[in-house]
């Protein structure tokens, strides 16, 4: 079992349940899903960018990506509908976690100049997602193995029903938010 699991059960719980007053153990928001999700407008031209970015956001992930297709033709991109271009990862239970684990405890930190994360990038639903500048900050990827640094975006889906108490939710499970 996961140490984040442990803190939650253990810590984060109560003082959720005490800061918002709620009545219900079930009310208290919890991770649902983390959505890994790479966009590569350039898979039009060269298919072969899609499968190097399948594996490495496979190694990011610890999970088998699926290819996302274009819903719709775009004439002006020369896109036509079905034609892949990204992939993306839905990570639950115990690899979220982990994969949640890693991104706060050693991803975001080897970003450079990082001063935090924004705490605007909620929906309105307590559901957060940033975006990722360069893949490489994962320690899974080797730096003189890729051909070319890409970027990824990474929603994070909870239980929360305000964007409030999904911030509280994240700060306390040691997301980096800025003051």
């Amino acid at each position: 079992m996961s140490r984040l699991i442990e803190t939650y059960q253990k810590d984060l719980k109560p003082a959720l349940t005490k800061e918002f007053n709620y009545t219900s153990p079930m009310e208290v928001p919890r991770l649902d899903k983390i959505i890994l999700n790479m966009g590569l407008g350039e898979a039009i031209q060269n298919i072969k960018v899609l499968d190097a970015a399948m594996e490495e956001l496979a190694l990011i992930a610890g999970q088998r990506p699926v290819v996302t297709r274009a819903r719709k033709s775009i004439a002006s991109f020369k896109l036509r509908e079905g034609m892949p271009i990204g992939c993306m990862v839905t990570l639950r239970r115990g690899r979220m976690y982990d994969f949640f684990d890693k991104l706060v405890n050693v991803a975001l930190p080897r970003v450079r100049d990082f001063r935090g994360l924004s705490d605007k990038a909620f929906d309105g639903r307590g559901n957060y997602t940033l975006g990722i500048k360069e893949h490489i900050i994962f320690p899974e990827i080797d730096y003189d193995k890729i051909d070319k640094i890409k970027g990824l975006n990474i929603t994070i889906v909870t239980t929360a029903r305000t964007d409030e108490e999904g911030k509280a939710l994240l700060k306390m499970m040691g997301m980096p938010f800025r003051n």
